[in-house]
C-alpha cells in the first residue's frame, strides 16, 4: 500500500504530501483545483510519460515520491520501500528506489506490480491480451495452477532440447571447422602431459638454477667454516669444561649440552659437505626446465589460468568432440525424448483447455452479473478461447471480449471507446478477480463518467469491496460513491501571494457529510445534509 504520497512542483501543486489509508480513499474537491494531477504524479512515479509543461511555473523540477508498505517484498527495509522520481527542465530524469539510482525502464518494471491505474486513457495491465490468460488461471485457482506448474517444467524442458538439437543440425562444415579446432586444442594439451604439481616443481628448479652461483659459494663457505674451525672449537670448550665438571653439578650440564651441540654440529657439518659436493647445474637440464614453462605458460594463456583448469579443459573437449562424433545418435535421442515429453505435455494442456472451458463460463456469468448491478444491462462479458500451439500457457489462446449493446459485435476490451462504459467494465473485472489480483494497489480515475443514480451506487459498492482487498483510491463526483468512502480526501485550491496552490485534507466524519452534500446539491443545505446523512448510513 502507499503510505505517504509526496508532490512538488507539478501544476498548481506547490508541495503536498498526502498519508492513505490501506482502503477505500475517496478524492473529491473543486473543478480544477488539482484531483488529476494527483493522479497524474502516480502515473509519473509509475514510469509513465512527461511533459516539461506539467512543471510549476518558476520551478527547475518535478518531484514525486511515494513510500510503500510492503513487507513481503524482497526490496522492503522494515516493510518499507520508497520511490522517487525527479525531472528537470533540463530533461535530466532521476527515478530512485530506496535511494538507489535506477532505469525508468526498471521504476516502470517493478510499480507495474504494485500500482494499477484505471482511467480512460491508461494501458491497464488488463487490456492486454496477453494477460488474459494469466487472469483466468489465477481465478480457476488450485486446479489448474499445480498441473500448469508440471507443464511449465515440461515446457522449459522441451525448449532447451530443441534448442541443442536445431545447434546440432546446424551446418556440417561448421561443425566440421568446429570439430578440427577442438582436436587440434585436444592433441596441443594432449602432447604437453601436464602433471597437477609439475608446475611448482619446475618454478622452484628455476629458482636454484637462477641462484647456483649464489648456492655454490655459500655452501663451500659454510662447509670449510664448520670443517676447519667451529667443529675444534667447540672440542677444545669441551675439553676445559670436562676438568671440573665434577666440582659442581651445573659445570657438569653445561658439558654434556656442549656434547651434544658438538654432534649436532658435527651432523649439520656432514649434511653441508653432502649438499656443497652435490651442487651440480647441467645446462640442458635449466634449458628442458626454462622450455618447459614457456610451454606451460602458452597453454594457461589459452586454455586456464593453472595447469588443473587445463586438464579439465582438455577433458571438457574430450567429451565434445566424443559427442560431435556421435551426433547423429544423439540427436535421435534428442528427437525421441522431445516427442515423449510433447506426449506429455499434449495430455496436461488438453486437460487444461477442458478446465478453462468450464471456468471461463462461470468467469462470464460472475462478470456479466456484476454489469447487470452497474446498470449495463445489455453488456456481455466473453470470454474466447481458441487454440495454438504448445507455449508456456498451453495451447489456449485467451481474449477478453465485450458487448456493450445488442446487435453489435462483439470487441476486445481495448477497443471500447466510451470512458463510462471502460470504467465499469474494468470495475465488474476486478470485483470478481480481486482476491486473485495480487497488484496491491488500484486507482480508479474517471471511474463515474457518464453514469448517476443506481450506477453510481453500485459502482461505489464495488469500489468498497474491493477496498478490502486493495488499497483503493478514487476521484469522484458521485455523492453516493463518496459517501462510500472509508478514508476521504478534500482538494482545494488556494490563492497565496499571488499564486494558485494545490490543499489536500483527510477529513472527519460530519466533514465527509458536509462534501457528500455540497457534491449533491452544489451547496450545504439541510436537506443536502440528511440526504447525504443517508447515503452515509447505508455505506
Amino acid at each position: 500500500m502507499i503510505t505517504t504520497l509526496h508532490i512538488k512542483n507539478i501544476g498548481i501543486i506547490d508541495d503536498i504530501c498526502i498519508e492513505l489509508e490501506n482502503n477505500f480513499n475517496v478524492l473529491t474537491g473543486e473543478t480544477g483545483a488539482g484531483k488529476t494531477l494527483i493522479i497524474d504524479a502516480i502515473n509519473i512515479i509509475c514510469g509513465g510519460r512527461f511533459s516539461k509543461e506539467m512543471i510549476r511555473r518558476g520551478e527547475e523540477f518535478s518531484f514525486v515520491e511515494i513510500n510503500l508498505y510492503l513487507p513481503e517484498n524482497s526490496l522492503a527495509i522494515e516493510g518499507n520501500i520508497i520511490v522517487s522520481r525527479e525531472i528537470h527542465l533540463n530533461g535530466r530524469n532521476m527515478c530512485k528506489i530506496n535511494g538507489r539510482l535506477v532505469t525508468l525502464t526498471e521504476l516502470k518494471s517493478f510499480m507495474s506490480n504494485i500500482i494499477d491505474i484505471h482511467g480512460q486513457n491508461d494501458n491497464q495491465k488488463i487490456l492486454e491480451p496477453k494477460n488474459h490468460i494469466k487472469y483466468l488461471d489465477n481465478f480457476i485457482g488450485k486446479e489448474i495452477l499445480d498441473i500448469k506448474e508440471e507443464y511449465l517444467n515440461l515446457y522449459k524442458k522441451r525448449v532447451e532440447l530443441k534448442k541443442e538439437l536445431k545447434e546440432n543440425l546446424g551446418d556440417d562444415k561448421e561443425k566440421q571447422r568446429k570439430l578440427d579446432l577442438l582436436q587440434y586444442e585436444f592433441e596441443e594439451i594432449e602432447k604437453a602431459n601436464l602433471k597437477k604439481d609439475e608446475e611448482n616443481e619446475l618454478e622452484d628448479k628455476r629458482k636454484k638454477f637462477m641462484n647456483s652461483e649464489k648456492i655454490s659459494k655459500s655452501l663451500n663457505s659454510a662447509d670449510i667454516l664448520l670443517g676447519e674451525g667451529a667443529i675444534d672449537k667447540i672440542s677444545d670448550a669441551i675439553k676445559m669444561i670436562e676438568n671440573i665438571s665434577s666440582i659442581d653439578k651445573i659445570y657438569d650440564e653445561k658439558l654434556n649440552e656442549l656434547k651434544n651441540i658438538y654432534y649436532e654440529v658435527q651432523e649439520l657439518s656432514r649434511d653441508i659437505s653432502e649438499l656443497n659436493s652435490d651442487v651440480y647445474f647441467d645446462e640442458s637440464e635449466r634449458n628442458y626446465v626454462e622450455e618447459r614453462l614457456d610451454m606451460i605458460y602458452t597453454l594457461k594463456r589459452k586454455y586456464g589460468n593453472s595447469v588443473e583448469e587445463i586438464i579439465e579443459y582438455k577433458e571438457k573437449i574430450e567429451k565434445e568432440i566424443e559427442r560431435i562424433n556421435n551426433l547423429d545418435e544423439h540427436n535421435e535421442m534428442l528427437k525421441k525424448e522431445i516427442k515423449e515429453i510433447e506426449e506429455k505435455m499434449w495430455k496436461i494442456a488438453k486437460k487444461m483447455h477442458e478446465i478453462r472451458l468450464k471456468f471461463s463460463e462461470i468467469l462470464n456469468g460472475k462478470i456479466n452479473k456484476e454489469l447487470c448491478e452497474l446498470e449495463m444491462l445489455n453488456a456481455k462479458f466473453i470470454v474466447n478461447i481458441s487454440k495454438e500451439d504448445f507455449d508456456k500457457n498451453g495451447i489456449d489462446d485467451v481474449q477478453f471480449y465485450i458487448l456493450t449493446n445488442i446487435g453489435e459485435e462483439q470487441k476486445e476490451l481495448s477497443k471500447i471507446a466510451s470512458g463510462g462504459e471502460m470504467s465499469r467494465i474494468m470495475l465488474a473485472i476486478k470485483t470478481v478477480l480481486a482476491n486473485t489480483d495480487k497488484t496491491p494497489v488500484l486507482i480508479f480515475d474517471e471511474i463515474d463518467t457518464g453514469i448517476s443514480g443506481k450506477a453510481a451506487k453500485a459502482v461505489g459498492e464495488k469500489l468498497k469491496i474491493i477496498g478490502k482487498g486493495h488499497q483503493v483510491l478514487c476521484i469522484t463526483h458521485q455523492p453516493s460513491i463518496a459517501a462510500k468512502g472509508d478514508s476521504n480526501y478534500y482538494i482545494s485550491k488556494e490563492l497565496e501571494n499571488g499564486r494558485t496552490h494545490t490543499k489536500v485534507k483527510k477529513l472527519n466524519e460530519n466533514e465527509v457529510i458536509n462534501e457528500v452534500a455540497r457534491i449533491s446539491n452544489g451547496e450545504i443545505t439541510d436537506i443536502a445534509r440528511k440526504h447525504a446523512i443517508e447515503l452515509r448510513k447505508s455505506a
